[in-house]
């Protein structure tokens, strides 16, 4: 399904509201993650934005639980990324993208992290963005996330992914193909 398939209006008022409930909670439990937010700024957004709830809707579905890390203060737009402690359950054994699943000839996964972040609408996170995750609290520390990895990487066959392990942050490289258990991706949405 995508966001075209949506009856915006239908879906707001039923679903929409629940996850604005789900999210506004969340924002105010964990304050630490966006200290200079508001939450009514936050609705304001999302509301002026029914399209993006869609997506939003995809990362809590799949166990992402999204949440506001930082604001844009040229445009005042909301970053959510998924907070999730372990790698989404939902999004794991995943190859990286669709050119390492049409290489996998043996026992493929059901799908690339890259595919199944854009039918969410969503991004993949970037090494930045996940360094700056794990300042709040540990995360992947029995499971692990791929990122959007450089061109450079990625045409060597490679793609990155990160996890929490002996009390740091590590940033690995893996063949694209691979795929685990235990990696999924986290997802990032500007709002």
């Amino acid at each position: 399904m995508t966001t075209e398939k949506v009856d915006l209006e239908r879906w707001f008022s039923n679903e929409g509201k629940a996850l604005l409930e789900c999210l506004k909670k969340r924002f105010e439990t964990n304050t630490s993650r966006h200290e200079t937010c508001d939450w009514p700024s936050v609705q304001k957004r999302l509301e002026d934005r029914p399209e993006k709830l869609w997506s939003l809707q995809q990362m809590e579905r799949t166990g992402g639980e999204p949440d506001v890390v930082a604001q844009d203060s040229a445009t005042g737009a909301f970053l959510f990324v998924d907070c999730a402690r372990e790698s989404p359950a939902a999004r794991r054994s995943l190859c990286y993208d669709r050119a390492a699943l049409d290489s996998r000839k043996k026992f493929p996964p059901q799908n690339s992290a890259q595919d199944l972040a854009r039918e969410m609408g969503v991004s993949l996170l970037t090494e930045e963005q996940y360094l700056d995750l794990q300042k709040f609290a540990p995360i992947d520390t029995k499971t692990s996330s791929w990122l959007e990895t450089p061109e450079a990487i990625r045409k060597r066959g490679g793609a990155l992914f990160g996890d929490y392990r002996f009390g740091r942050v590590f940033i690995y490289h893996n063949g694209a193909e691979s795929y685990y258990a235990a990696r999924g991706f986290r997802a990032s949405l500007l709002i």
